[in-house]
């Protein structure tokens, strides 16, 4: 069965060019090396009826899995809990496991430091650790922001905090495993071929015909230039179960790609 995932990075940031939207590429290439297939990565405003309004968008399309990044923090502009607890109708609430780990890795950071550790609950703090009702805190084991995790009509969506160490901390940690479980013995494969003296336009209906040839196979172009001539890198791939064999049809379809390149007086330098 194929595993569907949904990404949202939610940042004003990201959509102004200010920072680089590396999580979403992180975790598509994540998810996708596990086995998973990513449907949609989505980028959007801090807008509380914005991020609601996606994410039911998102639970609409049952993906087995929603991930969130960005918004956990404690300043004004961090509402993606409020987003999500407007999603799924719940009202916010002070989580005491969250608190208690907010409380614990603020002292932790000042004890490093050498500041005092006499530690204030503060609002923004306390901000941190209101969670949508009937959640579950997900640990942050380098940052301050617990993640969340919620089952919803056979979905489940994890909110993680938006600094990529972070993101990929908790990804790893606790949702990657469960992408594995889910995808069960399925695999992503990829093969890559060079060519030579041929354009992408006559490429296009060689790719066509091997990806009708050999269904499951997806066939992606990637001109690139080189002494001005046309230099084209050709990127297949498969998600299928290991008994299956996606090897196996990889390299058959690069096979015959690559006898159609040179039937049409392209060279395959690299395959």
């Amino acid at each position: 069965m194929m595993v569907d995932i949904e990404i949202i990075c939610i940042g004003n940031e990201l959509l102004i060019g200010k920072v680089k939207d590396t999580n979403g590429y992180y975790l598509a290439k994540q998810a996708t090396t596990l086995g998973a297939n990513v449907k949609r990565v989505t980028v959007i405003q801090d807008i509380v009826e914005e991020i609601a309004k996606t994410i039911n968008e998102a639970i609409a399309r049952k993906p087995q899995f929603i991930v969130t990044t960005g918004g956990l923090g404690p300043t004004f502009d961090d509402i993606t809990l409020q987003g999500i607890a407007k999603a799924l109708n719940r009202k916010l609430e002070v989580n005491p496991k969250a608190l208690a780990m907010v409380k614990q890795r603020t002292e932790e950071y000042v004890k490093k430091r050498g500041l005092p550790t006499e530690i204030e609950l503060t609002p923004p703090r306390v901000k941190m650790a209101t969670l949508p009702e009937k959640t579950e805190i997900v640990t942050n084991p380098i940052g301050t922001a617990p993640g969340m995790r919620v089952d919803f009509d056979g979905t489940v969506l994890f909110a993680l905090p938006g600094v990529p160490l972070e993101t990929e901390a908790i990804f790893e940690e606790t949702i990657a495993p469960l992408i594995k479980q889910a995808v069960g013995s399925s695999v992503f494969c990829e093969k890559s071929i060079f060519a030579d003296n041929i354009f992408e336009s006559r490429l296009a209906p060689l790719i066509d015909k091997v990806m009708s040839d050999n269904l499951g196979v997806y066939i992606k172009s990637h001109p690139m230039r080189t002494e001005n001539k046309p230099y084209v890198e050709l990127h297949l791939t498969i998600i299928a179960r290991q008994e299956q064999t996606p090897n196996q049809k990889l390299s058959k379809a690069a096979e015959e790609l690559i006898g159609l390149i040179e039937a049409a007086g392209g060279v395959v330098i690299e395959a």
